[in-house]
């Protein structure tokens, strides 16, 4: 211990704290210290004086200076240890702690609370470094410090962020006898969980029984800032059942518990707890108003609010950040006008909420106006501020805006201001400069942060510059970061390797529900959705509780698997849970229910949600169009515009996939122009959706127009185009169009190999043909399925080489199916080869025995030679099996 006298460290006392710090008043009543009184100083009794004092607000510099002054006039002070510890007391009060050390080392014989008074008195002025040298030196002294004194410096390595120190306090307080002692626990249990670990401070709290409420408030504190909310309220309900009353410290803190898990019922419970108790002071009135703000029930916190009867700025901070969390920015401003009208304190959270509310494409002038008055506040010089500048001026799309803030903070050369702006970039897909600002960080020596390295992440899309910063991350231990962990197995999952993705996770410590719901979203959408519902069932024996972001994700992977059975069960959990009436999950719910072709479950869903929003509209819009109610996905789209209700991309893909279907032309021609009204028709996945529709209304015409208006076509909009070309008998144009896309950098799919295979078919291109068919195993990796064989046997088969045709189909790697052998026997009817049609035909019928077609293309085969006997034995097995010609029909 004697060797930590002497020790430095190194405060980490944030700036903002040190704003919150009373100024010292320089005035004061001073009627009891005026002339007229004076005279009657001879009469002043110390004892009763500080006994009727000992509770005062109101010591100050000089007041305690004109005390300590009669004081030594009477030579009390040397004399009775009492005396000199109140004014010793009153100077540490006044913030005075030059005064107090002096009057301290005058004191002839300290005892220990003269010591605890240095000690608390250093906290109290946010002085913790003097505070822990002032306890080695009592120790080094040989004072034996007391309960209170091991409680008092615990505070004070608890802000000092030293874990080392306070451990070794803990571990002379066990030493002496003192870890049973209430003050010593809470003060433990605020360290442990503060500091160094939670579980710790779960331990230390469950070695003995517990009654004291400090100690409870301490750990379910604890709890809430470790962001074990759950743990938190269980603790609240088990310390109501030992009987123990709750006061509003704990309260605070279970309502933040139930405001960051959006509990609302249960916040209400714990507020009727508030109403019993009557413990309600601003502090549980500002967590209730946040309660109800973060819960989306914005109404009800402007009552709590207005019922307040006291406001602070957390108070003021936390009913801005409600209005700006409902995107109701317009009031948001509003309540900061009304706040700074009533010359309330505004701090930096109340600033960088406001700049929230400003990041609004509506707001550029607003938001102009804020940032003039932060520099003229002097709030320009934090840090946090200046990078909430830098995210505001980027969701206004002014990202020259948001450089230069950057640069005028370049005295401050931190890392939250480069996560800022990399994340600005990132914001505006300009990845290029992400990843340049980023290694100027490394260039100049700066170490990038957690948020830095996410940040980047986000944006990286090759695998080589992946993987260099993952070396990064492992070198300086940022990859055991929940943040940097769940950016590199996101990178890896984008970049498609998503073996190297499952490795990274599996390898972070500690998961959340983001990097769950992540990693499972991850195997959904590559196809691997078994993987997805396994990583489910290892997440919930985890104990971990899903949450909403993490049940739409497995829902997802159920619509991949179009597993109704474990979409009603997740289901079931959801509504168990309290979470089945969220508008994100009802959306889910709704296209998991379309996807399974369980329709009528889904309009089920859809009409029980309080709020209909676009995407669960869109997701029923689609499973209309998927399970063929094309006219219901049609006048499910009407009433979504006769609300005016916003439409997306997606919602206009679908209906227009309907329509196509549909055939009806004229309404798609009226849904186009409604869409270029909406400024829609340069996205790609509206503008693919207009060229299959046109395409199948027979305008090659109107299906260029819609290609050409696409800002830049994705891999669906020219496979879209490729097809639609080979469908109408352009071979030539099909092939430019493929040539245009692998030139533009877009590797096809087998999607795409279906339509340039049928282009060649449909223009007798042989030689191409089997380029591109080879092409696709070599240089794409793709494994041609039935339709592209079927493709080369239309294409061998309308060249009039039906024997080429043949070997082809016996040459084949997988076992032909119906439809490659019904493409030959369509080939040998045009052609007239009667013996390899009937063999044709023959395994047609054996794999597909109720294909009537077969039949009847054997038969008009037999007909055509004259063979009568056969075509009636051909109607006779017709017959035999109960098959009948479908009649032909036209639309016209």
């Amino acid at each position: 211990m004697n060797s930590l006298i002497n020790q430095k460290t190194k405060s980490k006392i944030p700036l903002s704290a040190l704003k919150s710090i009373p100024s010292l008043a320089v005035t004061e009543n001073l009627s009891i210290y005026s002339s007229k009184h004076e005279q009657n100083l001879t009469h002043f009794d110390p004892f009763r004086f500080f006994n009727d004092h000992k509770k005062s607000r109101h010591q100050t510099i000089k007041s305690t200076t004109i005390i300590h002054t009669h004081l030594l006039k009477k030579a009390l002070l040397q004399s009775d240890i009492f005396v000199a510890n109140s004014l010793l007391d009153w100077y540490c009060k006044s913030g005075s702690m030059d005064g107090a050390l002096q009057l301290f080392d005058t004191i002839p014989h300290p005892n220990e609370i003269s010591w605890n008074i240095m000690i608390s008195g250093y906290n109290h002025n946010f002085l913790f470094e003097d505070s822990w040298r002032t306890f080695c030196r009592m120790h080094l002294l040989g004072f034996e410090p007391n309960g209170f004194t091991y409680g008092s410096v615990l505070s004070a390595c608890t802000a000092l962020q030293a874990p080392s120190f306070g451990k070794l306090v803990y571990s002379l307080a066990i030493k002496n006898g003192f870890s049973l002692d209430g003050y010593v626990r809470a003060g433990t249990i605020d360290f442990f969980a503060k500091n160094s670990s939670f579980e710790d401070a779960l331990r230390v709290f469950y070695d003995v029984s517990c009654d004291n409420v400090v100690c409870w408030n301490a750990l379910i504190s604890g709890a809430v800032k470790n962001r074990e909310n759950w743990l938190a309220l269980d603790l609240f309900i088990r310390m109501c059942r030992l009987s123990l009353l709750p006061n509003s410290f704990t309260f605070s803190s279970v309502l933040t518990a139930c405001a960051t898990l959006e509990e609302l019922q249960y916040g209400k419970g714990v507020q009727g707890w508030v109403i019993k108790c009557t413990a309600k002071d601003v502090f549980v009135g500002t967590a209730i108003v946040d309660l109800y703000a973060k819960c989306g029930d914005i109404d009800e916190a402007v009552k709590e609010f207005s019922r307040m009867p006291d406001r602070n700025v957390v108070s003021w901070t936390a009913i801005i950040a409600g209005f700006v969390q409902k995107n109701d920015c317009v009031t948001a401003l509003k309540f900061y006008k009304e706040m700074r009208n009533m010359r309330v304190e505004i701090n930096n959270y109340t600033v960088t909420s406001v700049i929230t509310a400003c990041a609004n494409p509506d707001m550029i002038e607003e938001a102009k106006q804020i940032h003039s008055w932060i520099l003229k506040s002097g709030f320009y010089m934090d840090q946090v501020v200046g990078s909430a500048l830098i995210n505001m001026y980027s969701k206004l799309r002014a990202i020259d805006l948001s450089e230069m803030v950057f640069r005028e903070m370049e005295n401050f050369n931190i890392p939250g201001k480069w996560a800022a702006m990399i994340s600005s970039f990132a914001q505006n897909q300009n990845s290029q400069r992400a990843i340049q600002l980023y290694r100027s960080m490394l260039e100049e020596g700066l170490r990038p942060d957690k948020y830095c390295t996410s940040s980047v992440l986000s944006v990286v899309n090759s695998l080589k510059l992946g993987r260099q910063i993952h070396c990064y991350t492992l070198k300086t231990d940022l990859a055991i970061e929940l943040l940097v962990g769940s950016s590199l197995f996101t990178m890896y999952s984008k970049c498609g390797c998503l073996e190297d993705s499952y490795k990274v996770f599996k390898q972070i410590p500690v998961r959340d529900n983001v990097s769950w719901a992540s990693m499972i979203s991850g195997f959904a959408e590559h196809g691997c959705a078994d993987q997805a519902v396994q990583l489910f069932r290892e997440m919930l024996s985890e104990k971990t509780r899903p949450d909403q972001m993490t049940l739409t994700a497995i829902l997802t992977a159920c619509s991949a698997l179009f597993s109704l059975q474990r979409g009603r069960e997740i289901h079931g959990y959801a509504l168990r849970t309290g979470i089945g009436e969220k508008q994100l999950l009802g959306g889910a719910l709704v296209n998991m229910y379309s996807k399974c072709g369980a329709v009528e479950l889904a309009r089920r869903v859809f009409d029980m949600l309080p709020e209909k929003n676009q995407v669960c509209c869109s997701s029923l819009v689609s499973g209309y169009a998927q399970n063929g109610l094309l006219e219901d996905a049609v006048v499910l789209f009407q009433e979504m515009l006769m609300s005016g209700l916003e439409q997306d991309s997606f919602t206009f893909s679908s209906v227009i996939g309907a329509i196509a279907l549909l055939n009806r032309s004229g309404i798609g021609t009226q849904l186009h122009a409604l869409i270029i009204k909406m400024g829609l028709g340069s996205d790609v996945c509206v503008g693919s959706s207009l060229v299959t529709m046109y395409s199948r209304c027979g305008s090659m015409e109107d299906c260029c127009k819609a290609f050409d208006e696409i800002d830049k076509p994705d891999l669906i909009g020219w496979s879209a185009m490729i097809t639609s070309y080979a469908q109408h008998g352009k071979g030539a144009e099909a092939l430019k169009a493929y040539d245009l896309m692998v030139k533009g950098g877009i590797k096809p799919d087998s999607v795409t190999f279906v339509g340039v295979l049928s282009a060649c078919s449909h223009n007798g291109l042989v030689e191409e043909g089997y380029f591109h068919f080879n092409a696709m195993a070599k240089d794409y990796g793709i494994r041609p399925n039935y339709h592209h064989y079927a493709c080369m046997v239309d294409l061998l088969g309308r060249s009039g080489r039906l024997k080429e045709a043949e070997k082809f189909i016996n040459d084949m790697p997988i076992q032909p199916d119906a439809l490659v052998w019904g493409t030959l026997l369509a080939a040998c009817k045009v052609h007239g080869d009667v013996e390899l049609g009937s063999l044709a035909a023959k395994r047609v019928m054996e794999l597909k025995p109720c294909d009537a077609g077969a039949y009847v293309s054997l038969s008009n085969i037999r007909a055509e030679v004259g063979q009568w006997e056969e075509v009636l034995e051909i109607r006779r097995l017709m017959k035999g099996t109960g098959l009948t010609k479908e009649t032909g029909w036209s639309s016209v």
